[in-house]
């Protein structure tokens, strides 16, 4: 009862968001403004349901030190993106053909905004963290890593290569970036840091939504097993090793801190001492 009394309130302000947002593309300033506007009300959303479901202060989505966080994450996925685009290109797969639009990128940064902080909130946030109480922290990973990437199906240009490939490098490597700071902010960073490089600076597509507008008009060529084809640099085997290298390095700092949980921890809370 506690997924669905947190799962639905925010879920619904997510599909809201998103109607809303996608509706109004093909304004940048409006896409700015009600993406960002998307994102706070939705983190707003879940903190009051978590204090009312579990009667606890929700320190995951905490206002002291979330900028920082926000910012370190930032900076991994945007440089996470970064290397694998450059791997892309040294093989001759990615190229700049000239500059893209700042109005377009603008509008991204809002439409990414909310799509990186509701889906960190759903999956991350609620699934993620409630089913690795019943399942421990390996467990949880995997199901709902396979459920982040599976949902991906239903994009305009969709794989189901792509779909294990987002499994991998964003739902395994988000959840472990959860476990390793026990705070939504650092995934939340990682996620927009990857996203609005993809799309609002490279110019590349995202989980095969289609053709977008960044600071930067990229065109990638060559075989799709290379560049990942219509779903964009997500399906590259580059982004699936360096997700999987990351999630390496979260999962070794949530072991180094105590933050992995293990599957029999509950079972063994409730023996009587």
């Amino acid at each position: 009862m506690r997924l669905l009394k947190q799962l639905v309130p925010v879920a619904l302000v997510a599909f809201a968001g998103g109607s809303i947002v996608g509706a109004v593309q093909g304004s940048p300033l409006l896409t700015l403004v009600l993406g960002v506007a998307t994102a706070a009300l939705a983190v707003f959303v879940y903190a009051r349901v978590v204090r009312w479901s579990e009667r606890r202060a929700p320190v995951e989505v905490a206002a002291q030190g979330a900028v920082a966080a926000v910012g370190r994450g930032l900076l991994i996925g945007a440089g996470m993106f970064a290397a694998v685009i450059a791997n892309i290109a040294f093989l001759g797969g990615y190229r700049v053909d000239g500059l893209g639009s700042v109005a377009g990128a603008a509008g991204l940064f809002g439409f990414m905004a909310a799509a990186a902080v509701t889906e960190e909130l759903l999956f991350r946030g609620i699934l993620f963290r409630i089913v690795e109480e019943r399942t421990g922290t390996w467990i949880a990973m995997v199901l709902t890593g396979l459920v982040f990437g599976l949902m991906h199906l239903t994009n305009q240009h969709a794989s189901l290569w792509g779909a294990l490939a987002i499994a991998v490098e964003a739902g395994g490597m988000l959840a472990a970036a959860y476990a390793a700071t026990r705070t939504l902010w650092v995934p939340i960073g990682v996620h927009f840091g990857w996203n609005f490089a993809a799309a609002g600076i490279f110019g590349t597509e995202v989980s095969g939504n289609g053709a977008t507008q960044g600071l930067l008009h990229g065109v990638t060529s060559g075989p799709a097993l290379l560049t990942g084809g219509e779903f964009g640099p997500e399906a590259s085997p580059y982004a699936v090793v360096f997700g999987l290298l990351l999630t390496v390095v979260f999962m070794w700092l949530a072991r180094r801190r105590g933050n992995v949980i293990p599957l029999r921890r509950r079972a063994t809370a409730t023996l009587p001492r």
